[in-house]
C-alpha cells in the first residue's frame, strides 16, 4: 500500500489553493472597479474571503486562521523586506520536518512520558514481544522502553527526514536498543509485530484498520493515542493525565476482525498480552 492511498477524495492543500484563487479573483475584479483601499487593506479583505470560503467547504477548522492570514502575511514581510532567501529556508524546515503532510496529513505528533509510563505497564513484563511504532518522530518513546522493557524489541519507522536524523543520532548517544528506519509506514508489513502503536491523526485511521486487519495476527494489539477508528470500538482504553489529555485505545486483532462494522458493543478489558 502506498502513500497515494491516503489521499483523500478532497485534498486539503488543494481545496485551500482553490479557495485563495477564488477570494484572489473576486479582489481583483473588486479593484478592477474601484481600488479605493490601501493593498492590505485588499489583502486582509481577501483573507477574510479565503477564510469563509475554506469555512464553507467545511475544511478542518485549522485552516480558516492559516487562510485568512496567508496573504496579509505575505503583504507584511514583503513591505518589511525580508530578503527572499528566508522564506527558502523557512520552506526547506517545513519539508525537512514535516515530510509530505501535504498529502498524509498526517503532522507531527510527540508522544508524551505518560503514554511512556503507561505503554511501559501494559507490554509484557517477561514474555518476548516485537513493538513497533508507526511515524516515530524522533523516537523518544522507543527509546525509553527499550531501556525498560529488555523482553521488547523495538522498531520505529518515521517519513520526515530531520525527526528520523535526530532520532537515529539520540538513540547512538543514548545507545538505545532500538531500530528507526526512515521510510513510508504504508510499505511496512504489520504480520511481524506483536504490538503496533501509533500517533497519527484522524484522517488515516480508516484505512489503517484496514492494513491492520488484512497483516496483523490473530492475538496481536493495536494501540492508537488519542485517535479512535471510525465504527470499531475498542478493546480497551487507558486515559491519560498529560498535557493533552491524551487517551490509549487498545485493539486485540481476532481472527474475525471486520473492517465495516462495529467490533462489539461491551468492550471487553483484554488480559495483557
Amino acid at each position: 500500500m502506498s502513500t497515494t492511498v491516503m489521499k483523500t477524495s478532497r485534498s486539503p492543500v488543494l481545496m485551500a489553493l482553490f479557495s485563495q484563487l477564488i477570494a484572489l479573483t473576486v479582489i481583483a475584479l473588486l479593484v478592477s472597479i474601484s481600488p479605493w483601499l490601501t493593498i492590505f487593506e485588499w489583502a486582509l479583505l481577501q483573507g477574510i474571503l479565503a477564510a469563509f470560503i475554506s469555512y464553507f467547504l467545511k475544511m478542518d477548522i485549522w485552516w480558516v486562521p492559516i487562510q485568512l492570514c496567508f496573504l496579509p502575511a505575505l503583504i507584511t514581510t514583503l513591505a518589511l523586506g525580508f530578503p527572499p532567501l528566508w522564506f527558502g529556508i523557512g520552506f526547506c524546515m517545513l519539508v525537512l520536518v514535516y515530510g509530505k503532510t501535504y498529502q498524509t496529513q498526517v503532522p507531527l505528533y510527540l508522544s508524551s512520558h505518560a503514554v511512556t509510563q503507561a505503554l511501559s505497564t501494559y507490554l509484557p513484563q517477561k514474555k518476548n514481544f516485537s513493538f513497533i511504532d508507526l511515524g516515530c518522530g524522533c523516537g523518544g518513546l522507543l527509546s525509553l522502553l527499550s531501556k525498560t522493557k529488555a523482553n521488547g524489541t523495538f522498531h520505529g519507522i518515521e517519513a520526515a527526514l530531520l525527526p528520523y536524523f535526530i532520532g537515529k543520532i539520540k538513540n547512538l548517544l543514548a545507545k538505545a536498543d532500538c531500530n528507526i528506519q526512515w521510510g513510508d509506514l504504508w510499505q511496512q508489513n504489520l504480520s511481524r509485530y506483536d504490538i503496533v502503536y501509533a500517533y497519527l491523526s484522524p484522517a488515516p485511521m480508516k484505512i489503517l484498520w484496514k492494513k491492520i486487519c488484512s497483516e496483523m495476527r490473530p492475538g496481536s494489539v493495536f494501540i492508537s493515542n488519542t485517535f479512535i477508528i471510525p465504527d470499531i470500538a475498542p478493546d480497551d482504553c487507558i486515559k491519560l493525565d498529560d498535557f493533552s489529555g491524551s487517551t490509549l485505545y487498545i485493539w486485540r486483532i481476532r481472527s474475525d476482525s471486520d473492517t465495516s462494522v462495529t467490533k462489539i458493543q461491551n468492550p471487553v478489558i483484554p488480559e495483557k498480552v
